[in-house]
């Protein structure tokens, strides 16, 4: 996970990079066009100046403007490219409300039909008029501009007082061209006064404008440099507050733009120009991210399985140094088990050969404790060398006076559970017991009652007597036997309690105290079948 978190930070801070630069890149892109569109906009607002002055100087010379001289006048301007966005250019003549019956009679002239000046004086009452007498090319949309008197319409009146006063292109401020009809688009014009004869006492004789649509004039501004990646929008500033007049299709309102100043006929205008690219990370930033993050999940995939690998050979050489010391410890205590049985054996042979009177008597004893001895083993075996009850031991080694109907068997004796060490010692009593009273005692006559009664002392002390009773009359022995010493000595010593036995005339009776152990005191370290698969 720290590999992964550290490989993505990384690639985070490179995109944030990339990003980073590719807005600096995009703003001083948006800069540099911002600064062209600005100079595309007042080139062609100055254009546009530059005819209405021609047009004024030759205007104020004639002392009748005919349709046909201002035809023949628009046309050898051969307007280009560069006027485009204007509607074309008209002439507005001065009146006054007594030439107004003339003025309409002009108007209608060339018409099919009658036509007024609009809005009337009766709608309107005023002294002065300026309304459209030409206006050059002529089209189905710009004859809807014929006869509206601009000087009714304040922004327009304010644009042409200053004009007049300035005696320079002025252009207008936000206003719906007459063209429009019912479309609501902005637009604005430009004036020109034209004024009668060169004296200073000159008078005004009527103006020279050019009609623009706003939204065609920005758009073809931005044609003329060619920028498609850019929104713009152009503000009237003189008015009492800003006011966007147009904007281009790309423009999307709340992004960050670069704001340029311009000069548009003499009146103050901004232009606002923001990057058009789609939101959201570049293409590199994409690539970056997407590789960043795949060599992030690859490196913490290949870390996960390294550490997995690294802990399951862990568990591996945990669980070879766990076999290896049970192996030693099973080494050591099979080493340890078999010096106990073979001392036992050499016990048991030295002892016989010493109390033997002749070859079968010595060959008939071994046999027989041997035999006690591998039965034990065989319980003990099947214990898994574990713990083994007292009843089990006990069982084991009168097995063969069990079925013996002429003799009784009385075992009693709460569940106890010996050390393998200590149940061998108590197999090896039990047998010497049972085989002196199956010669001498009670197990040698029919009737003959053994009882074997046990009980635990306390948590780590176990009782055991060995009672028999209906046989033969008992007589002390006048010389100690094997069973004897055997009992007396080994097992005595093996269990490291003394042994009672007493050769009483009823019966011979034994008592020994037998260890009982915590399995963890003798007991192998044992694992789970889950822990030994592992």
């Amino acid at each position: 996970m720290l590999i992964f978190v550290l490989v993505t930070a990384i690639t985070v801070l490179s995109v944030f990079a990339i990003e980073r630069g590719e807005a600096q890149r995009d703003a001083a892109d948006v800069a540099r066009k911002a600064q062209a569109m600005t100079s595309a906009i007042e080139r062609r607002a100055y254009t546009s100046s530059a005819y209405l002055r021609a047009g004024a100087a030759l205007l104020s010379t004639q002392d009748e403007i005919t349709p046909e001289l201002f035809r023949r006048f628009v046309s050898e301007l051969r307007l280009d490219a560069n006027y485009r966005g204007a509607e074309g250019i008209g002439w507005a003549p001065v009146v006054t409300a007594a030439e107004l019956p003339e003025f309409e009679a002009r108007l209608s002239r060339s018409r099919v039909e009658e036509q007024r000046v609009s809005p009337t004086l009766a709608e309107q009452p005023r002294d002065m008029l300026t309304p459209i007498l030409y206006l050059q090319p002529d089209t189905v949309r710009n004859r809807r501009a014929l006869g509206y008197d601009m000087y009714s319409e304040p922004i327009r009146r304010a644009a042409m007082d200053l004009a007049g006063a300035n005696d320079r292109p002025t252009a207008s401020g936000p206003i719906v061209l007459q063209q429009e009809g019912d479309s609501e688009a902005a637009g604005f014009l430009i004036y020109m006064p034209v004024f009668e004869g060169l004296s200073s006492t000159r008078e005004l004789k009527g103006f020279i404008y050019s009609p623009f649509n706003a939204s065609q004039f920005l758009s073809s501004a931005s044609e003329l440099v060619s920028y498609e990646a850019v929104g713009a929008r152009l503000l009237d500033t003189d008015a009492t507050a800003e006011v966007a007049i147009a904007h281009s299709n790309s423009w999307i309102e709340g992004r960050p733009t670069i704001t340029r100043e311009l000069s548009l006929a003499n009146r103050s205008m901004l232009l606002e120009v923001q990057s058009a690219r789609e939101e959201g990370l570049s293409a590199m930033s994409m690539i970056t991210l997407l590789f960043g993050l795949a060599v992030a999940s690859l490196l913490m995939l290949v870390a996960r399985l390294l550490t997995q690998q690294t802990l399951e050979d862990r568990r591996a050489i945990s669980w070879f140094e766990e076999q290896n010391s049970i192996r030693n410890s099973l080494t050591r205590e099979l080493n340890h088990r078999v010096k106990n049985t073979l001392a036992n054996v050499l016990s048991i042979v030295s002892l016989t050969r010493r109390r033997s009177q002749d070859l079968d008597e010595f060959a008939e004893g071994l046999d027989g404790r041997i035999r006690a001895l591998s039965a034990t083993h065989d319980l003990l075996t099947q214990s898994e060398w574990g713990t083994t009850p007292i009843r089990s031991v006990v069982e084991v080694e009168l097995a063969p006076y069990a079925r013996d109907q002429d003799h009784s068997l009385d075992l009693v004796g709460p569940h106890t559970e010996l050390a393998p060490n200590d149940a061998l010692s108590l197999g090896l009593a039990i047998h010497e017991l049972a085989t002196n009273a199956a010669k001498f005692g009670s197990l040698s006559v029919p009737g003959g009652e053994v009882a074997v009664h046990w009980s635990q002392v306390n948590d780590t002390l176990a009782k055991i007597e060995w009672i028999e009773s209906k046989g033969p009359p008992v007589d002390k022995p006048r010389r100690r036997g094997f069973g004897t010493d055997l009992i007396e000595k080994i097992v005595a010593h093996e269990l490291r309690h003394p042994v009672e036995l007493d050769f009483c005339p009823e019966g011979v009776r034994c008592t020994l105290l037998v260890p009982v152990r915590e399995p963890s005191e003798f007991e192998l370290r044992r694992k789970g079948p889950a822990a030994v698969g592992r």
